[in-house]
């Protein structure tokens, strides 16, 4: 899943950053309105960590935008402590939650947990297809009982796999999900981590669960007996 956080504390920005991919999120950053509502407008975002307090363009006029043009992801709003008004404006505005600064890093998770449940029925912290099992809480992954290291990215595209089980999924699909705006679409490293995968999940095992559609993209379909 991709987030985009939209704050301009850049020391604050670069930390939850790097939390939310260590939590297997793609995650993009930008430092001021206006690069967060063009960000906002040029790619697909299943979540959205906005502060209110923001340079050349506020946060709250981003979200009114952003409603506006039917952008329906979660928003979760960062605000000062003080600042109550700030808090009433965005949840009038569209926000489905806020988070007062300084906040734990922990909390922050959990409030992102609960949007994605909230906002998507089929958002669940237990994966399972057939033998395969993934617990997003624990980073577990195992297969028939036994378990399966994984890399994060790995760990990330197996994740949108088994949140789209019998579904098509193609290279752009994948790449805007799973990678964020710096990945070089130009490349095959899709296919490399895809092949990574399948080594691990698929390898000398009879029922393979990721299969290729030649000429789109992925699928992962358990096979019918």
């Amino acid at each position: 899943m991709r987030i985009l956080i939209i704050e301009d504390e850049k020391r604050l920005a670069d930390y939850l950053k790097k939390g939310l991919k260590e939590n297997h999120f793609a995650v993009d950053a930008c430092y001021d309105g206006e690069d967060g509502l063009f960000m906002l407008n040029s790619y697909e975002y299943d979540l959205v960590v906005l502060d209110v307090m923001l340079p050349k363009m506020d946060g709250i006029e981003i979200l009114q935008t952003a409603r506006k043009n039917n952008r329906n992801m979660p928003f979760l709003l960062l605000t000062a402590k003080d600042a109550i008004e700030d808090k009433v404006r965005g949840l009038d505005s569209g926000a489905d939650d806020y988070l007062v600064k300084p906040f734990s890093f922990i909390e922050l998770m959990a409030r992102i947990r609960a949007l994605l449940r909230r906002g998507k029925a089929h958002y669940k912290t237990q994966l399972t297809v057939a033998d395969l099992s993934l617990d997003l809480a624990t980073h577990n992954l195992y297969r028939n009982g036994e378990l399966i290291e994984l890399t994060n990215k790995e760990f990330a595209l197996l994740e949108f796999f088994m949140r789209n089980i019998n579904v098509v999924l193609t290279r752009t699909q994948i790449t805007e999900h799973v990678w964020d705006y710096n990945f070089d679409s130009m490349t095959n490293v899709v296919d490399v981590f895809v092949n990574r995968l399948r080594n691990k999940i698929d390898k000398d095992r009879e029922n393979k669960l990721i299969h290729t559609i030649k000429g789109v993209g992925y699928i992962m379909k358990v096979k019918q007996s």
